[in-house]
């Protein structure tokens, strides 16, 4: 008796514990109205099931102990009970409808994306998030902005270490956001946890999901599905700004796309020095393909070539161009002709050409990856 006492005890001190909002074992509440429905949900099925375990415990340790052979106890003679068969299928059955309901209700509203005040769509690509505001003429890469220092263990490791991106998911709040998900490569999964958002980006489909965000602020997910080496660097960071300041981002996003057309075209006719060539192209190659290749250039046996000496390095400048710009099919290698300017492919192709011992001395301008663009695209790829 004392055992069943000690235990529905500490069951009534820990509970409150578990159950509370604020408890870092429970699930968060989040910033929109289907995730306090989600939380809501999740904390009703809870108490549920935990007065269903209090009451069958408490009557089988009742049992036990007021049934117990030492009392002199003698078990009861029946075959089968229409009653007790009839109870044991109706009270689950009717504790199921209960849970029923509101679950129904909660997934119906989380598919329903209609009446959406914007559309952006979602592509995972090894290992990062490719975000196009539908409509808009605005679209970018969000990357792992976290020092490489930090991941090699030769830094202190920041706040939001692997959570954080070098260009944010920009939305609105009070306004309802759709999102249409799918892949460049394998199957990714956009997770953010705060918004209760978790939906898979499969190559070749497209799913959707949608939010509205209340409250002002960054919000941090991660790719919830094994993609690959590089998982756990594919973070996801939204940062929710009010209607007026979500608007001005907008406008200066798109006078920034503006500009950087405008760039491209006036490179078209420069020469740029082989010095700042090779200082662009170290950042971009730093950012978009040490991970794989090494800082080194060695890459990784077995898995990913090593650049120096590499017949492609070495080879045709136009098939090295061609294989940045388009990746190779069937491999880890993807296309990099919608995330670099043609200055940081050409400064990428300058340096690879002229770093650890490939000293070709050879140069590649603009012009030439914008020539490649053009060829290509007349070719029907």
């Amino acid at each position: 008796m004392r055992a069943y006492r000690f235990a529905v005890g500490w069951f009534a001190v820990l509970l409150p514990t578990l159950a509370s909002a604020d408890s870092a074992y429970n699930m968060r509440q989040g910033v929109t109205d289907i995730s306090q429905q989600v939380y809501d949900l999740h904390m009703t099925i809870f108490l549920i099931c935990c007065v269903i375990g209090v009451v069958v415990f408490a009557a089988m340790f009742w049992a036990l102990i007021h049934h117990r052979k030492a009392k002199g106890a003698t078990p009861a003679q029946f075959h089968e009970s229409t009653k007790v068969e009839i109870l044991w299928t109706a009270i689950p059955f009717l504790i199921l409808i209960v849970m029923a309901i509101p679950a129904t209700k909660t997934l119906i509203a989380m598919e329903d994306t209609s009446k959406a005040d914007l559309t952006i769509k979602v592509t995972g690509s090894q290992w990062k998030w490719h975000y196009e505001y539908m409509g808009e003429g605005v679209d970018f890469y969000s990357v792992l902005s976290t020092p490489k220092e930090q991941i090699d263990n030769l830094q202190a490791k920041g706040e939001n270490y692997l959570l954080e991106v070098d260009k944010p998911l920009v939305i609105p709040t009070g306004a309802k956001v759709r999102f249409l998900m799918t892949s460049d490569d394998v199957i990714h999964s956009w997770w953010v946890p705060d918004f209760a958002v978790k939906k898979d980006a499969n190559p070749g489909f497209i799913n959707e999901a949608w939010t509205r965000v209340n409250e002002a602020g960054i919000y941090r997910g991660q790719c919830a599905e094994l993609c690959g080496k590089d998982h756990g660097f594919m973070p996801v960071v939204v940062e929710a700004k009010s209607p007026d300041e979500f608007a001005t981002w907008l406008a200066d996003a798109k006078a920034a796309k503006q500009r950087a057309a405008a760039e491209s075209a006036a490179l078209l006719d420069q020469t740029l020095s082989k010095e700042e060539l090779m200082a662009v192209g170290e950042k971009a190659y730093m950012a978009y393909c040490a991970a794989c290749h090494q800082p080194t250039g060695m890459g990784l046996p077995g898995v990913f070539p090593a650049l120096k000496g590499n017949a492609v390095v070495l080879g045709p400048i136009n098939d090295h161009i061609d294989v940045i710009l388009h990746g190779r099919p069937g491999t880890a290698m993807q296309a990099f002709a919608k995330q670099l300017s043609i200055k940081d492919i050409a400064g990428v192709v300058t340096y690879k050409r002229n770093s650890w011992g490939n000293d070709t001395g050879e140069v590649v301008q603009p012009s030439q990856v914008q020539a490649r663009l053009d060829a290509t695209k007349e070719e029907g790829q």
